[in-house]
């Protein structure tokens, strides 16, 4: 599953899966976001709750970039679409397929332990973000500042759910200013 940041933001029985990113046209279409693997997954998990407490039926009526035009149960105007602009659009985890060992839903990686490949405590993963370019974890160090590394293999070799921690290696910092010499 993709995300902008999926964060712990509902209860954990709840994933992200999209978002409201504005209306399109003037018949209560929306401009929507999807955060799925395979974007038009999205459809298949209607109806969707809201952050707002209500529920949606989805209806995908076209691609655009970046996205699809979909239609939600009870919209019917512009005015209705441009009010739920950056509305998150959550699933039941029940509802959502099993992942073999070695994937993840990022939302389970909100809050574990995060040590580097000495065992030193570095912080917690505070988010997993994507603007594009590849997922990036945020981590929330022992020292309240933010690091954010690419969520590579190479970089995050070992997630173990069960022990909630996550092994980062930063032995690529040194290679990175080892090649500006």
């Amino acid at each position: 599953m993709n995300s902008y940041a999926l964060e712990r933001q509902m209860s954990d029985s709840r994933i992200l899966v999209g978002a409201i990113a504005g209306s399109f046209g003037v018949k209560g279409e929306v401009r929507l976001k999807s955060f799925c693997s395979n974007p038009a997954d999205i459809q298949i998990y209607s109806p969707l709750q809201a952050e707002n407490k209500k529920t949606y039926t989805l209806k995908i009526i076209n691609p655009i970039k970046n996205g699809f035009i979909a239609r939600l149960s009870g919209i019917n105007s512009k005015g209705e679409a441009d009010s739920l602009r950056g509305l998150k659009l959550y699933v039941e985890r029940s509802r959502l397929p099993a992942l073999p060992d070695d994937e993840y839903y990022y939302s389970d990686l909100i809050g574990l332990l995060v040590l580097d490949t000495g065992g030193e405590r570095l912080g917690t993963v505070s988010a997993v973000l994507n603007h594009g370019a590849g997922d990036i974890i945020e981590i929330k160090t022992i020292s309240d500042t933010n690091l954010l590394l690419p969520f590579t293999k190479e970089i995050v070799p070992t997630i173990d759910v069960v022990k909630q921690c996550i092994i980062v290696d930063l032995s690529f910092e040194n290679e990175i200013l080892d090649q500006d010499d």
